[in-house]
């Protein structure tokens, strides 16, 4: 499913199976879960992606065949995520912070992605997938499990958690706050009944609206919806010393709001996309808690859909495109 210019229709098209180069593989995708990510590509408004372009980047799939280097077995199954290769020499991945990298590509932004049948990537930036669990439910902890892992990271030791917007990120890092020990609220869009719920299954010891104040202040609070109105509602709920972690790679603009909010050294801070020691820690961690990831399965061909159902917030968990080849 290609995007040929931001806006538009994704487009079903048949290409020719892409070859790996030196240090790369190439995957027969299994599953590809959606991500937020993939409608500020599609909505255009992340710059300057590649164009045509397949999108997706929370892929998991079957080694089919290795180019030279890669040293990775044919027939491993592996997971594909976001940060798709880094230089390796700049004073950002000298320093262990390889997700700020000056020269970073990522997949289904610069690089081709997911929703597809077929896709490449640099072995050094693969995961093993656990066995535990299936492709389906794989995909999510990809993206969506691996940006909740780093943002859960940046909120220290808060032991009473603010979660803002309860999609696919909050469902899982919800258990592993949970399985943590910490205290979870959980805020949702007004009126949305049935993510409360599905909040409340997942531990969340008090559930409401973003609008609302939770019933005691916060040690940290992490906005996973892109609405940048957001952060001076959750620093109003933090406790002094607080943070408050965006999450998203992309949000509305943040309105300002009176020093008072921000005094008693709270801070406001970003999450920018991975570094392979996340993916590798989470990974690990995952089948220990263990998370559950709730997912709706679609198939490629109705990978419109899947965005435009996202767009609404009318998934539960995590929405991911099932691959299935033909023949199979």
């Amino acid at each position: 499913m290609v995007l040929d210019s931001p806006g538009r229709p994704l487009r079903e098209a048949e290409l020719p199976d892409p070859e790996p180069g030196r240090g790369q593989v190439r995957v027969r995708v299994e599953a590809c879960a959606i991500c937020r990510t993939d409608l500020h590509v599609f909505d255009g408004e992340l710059p300057e992606p590649k164009l045509p372009l397949v999108l997706g980047h929370q892929i998991v799939g079957v080694v089919d065949e290795v180019g030279d280097g890669a040293g990775v077995e044919p027939g491993s199954r592996i997971g594909i995520p976001w940060l798709g290769w880094t230089d390796g020499e700049c004073r950002f991945c000298r320093s262990g912070r390889e997700n700020l990298c000056d020269h970073a590509r990522f997949t289904g932004y610069q690089l081709d992605g997911g929703y597809a049948e077929a896709a490449v990537a640099d072995a050094r930036f693969c995961f093993r997938v656990p066995e535990d669990y299936s492709s389906l439910r794989a995909a999510p902890l990809l993206c969506a499990g691996l940006i909740g892992y780093r943002a859960l990271r940046l909120a220290g030791d808060a032991q009473r958690l603010g979660l803002y917007g309860f999609g696919a990120s909050a469902h899982v890092i919800a258990q592993v706050a949970r399985w943590q020990g910490r205290r979870v609220f959980a805020f949702t869009r007004e009126g949305d009944s049935e993510g409360q719920e599905f909040a409340r299954s997942l531990g969340a010891e008090w559930v409401g609206a973003s609008g609302e104040a939770p019933p005691e202040l916060l040690d940290a609070a992490i906005i996973f919806a892109p609405v940048g109105g957001l952060v001076p509602v959750a620093l109003r709920a933090l406790e002094k010393g607080g943070v408050v972690v965006c999450a998203g790679i992309h949000m509305s603009d943040i309105p300002s709001f009176p020093y008072e909010l921000l005094w008693e050294e709270r801070a406001v801070r970003s999450v920018a996309n991975l570094t392979r020691q996340d993916g590798e820690e989470f990974l690990q961690l995952a089948p220990r808690v263990p998370v559950e990831t709730y997912v709706e399965p679609f198939p490629l061909a109705e990978a419109n859909e899947a965005l435009e159902r996202l767009r609404a917030g009318r998934i539960r968990g995590a929405a991911v495109l099932s691959i299935a080849r033909p023949g199979s």
